[in-house]
């Protein structure tokens, strides 16, 4: 059976109030009560956002994340406590269009005092041509319909712009500490682009150029390193291909002669285990950095680099 998910936006605080959880919202002020003083407190949305802003604030920021470890972001609703945590923060880092609680929380409550990834650079369309193949479990969608594939953390280059553009932010918002978050950014952009330097010296010779994912999440991968992406479902982990569709993807994965199907940890691989049995091809773990599971010792850089371990056998690259 498909997965059916009940979606909960945030409210607005009137209609909190209107509720009667104004209360709830308002006594939230604790929340942001355990900032070490002297600190820029962010909040991130999910894991890219937070490996970033840790990496470029360093001791000088405490963040928090509102997306639990190891859970599928698509999937947040915001609690009461989590929206008074954006309405406090100094500063909330988050994608628009990942997860649409997020936006909306941002939105209502931190005017001024955001910073959306993919306002920073060159965005790529959505995926098209199978919309009206896929299956909407409720309706809605995980994504926020912004015009735009949101999933701008998977290309190393755009990383390392969104990098130096956080440590600037940072400077104007803590004056006392800019020229630390200036250097430790570009420290996380030169490391961002020895990432890059690895991708194309990986992927430069290869057999074949088309990866067959579980959801169009790499559609900034796959432009930058001259690949092709042919997804599952849409840009929504959560959203099935037709049985018409899914015929379509097992005459494509066997006219291109791929040996793989990439699935990925936090969403279930049902479907794309079927594709791969009906296709007589294999499946293998591909990343797309979402989330990280609590204690793991990964980052974005490991699983980067695991994913490009991955990618060069299933492609053949020498």
């Amino acid at each position: 059976m498909p997965r059916t998910r009940v979606r909960f936006r945030t409210v607005p605080a009137a209609a909190l109030a209107a509720a009667g959880l104004g209360a709830a919202l308002a006594g939230c002020g604790s929340a942001v009560a355990d900032v070490p003083p002297g600190r820029t407190s962010v909040v991130a949305s999910f894991y890219p956002a937070a490996w970033l802003a840790e990496r470029v604030g360093g001791d000088d920021v405490y963040v928090r994340t509102l997306t639990r470890p190891g859970a599928e972001p698509h999937d947040l609703e915001l609690t009461a406590r989590q929206v008074a945590q954006v309405e406090k923060a100094d500063l909330a880092v988050y994608v628009k269009g990942v997860q649409p609680a997020v936006d909306d929380a941002v939105r209502e409550h931190a005017k001024g005092r955001s910073l959306d990834a993919a306002s920073l650079v060159a965005t790529l369309p959505p995926p098209s041509g199978d919309e009206s193949e896929i299956e909407e479990h409720d309706g809605d969608r995980g994504h926020a319909d912004v015009g735009y594939d949101p999933h701008v953390w998977l290309d190393p280059v755009r990383m390392a712009a969104i990098a130096t553009a956080l440590g600037d932010r940072l400077a104007r918002a803590d004056g006392a500490h800019a020229a630390a978050y200036r250097q430790r950014a570009a420290g996380v952009a030169a490391e961002l682009s020895g990432l890059d330097r690895r991708y194309r010296d990986g992927l430069k010779d290869c057999a074949r150029r088309d990866i067959v994912t579980a959801h169009a999440a790499f559609g900034y991968l796959a432009e930058r390193y001259g690949l092709r992406q042919v997804s599952v479902a849409g840009i929504d982990p959560s959203m099935e291909p037709s049985p018409k569709r899914l015929a379509a993807l097992t005459r494509e994965v066997r006219s291109t002669g791929a040996t793989t199907i990439f699935t990925e940890r936090l969403v279930s691989s049902k479907v794309a285990d079927s594709l791969a049995r009906e296709a007589g091809v294999r499946t293998a773990v591909l990343d797309p950095v979402e989330g990280v599971e609590k204690g793991s010792s990964d980052d974005y850089t490991s699983i980067m680099d695991r994913n490009l371990r991955t990618l060069r056998p299933a492609l053949e690259c020498s």
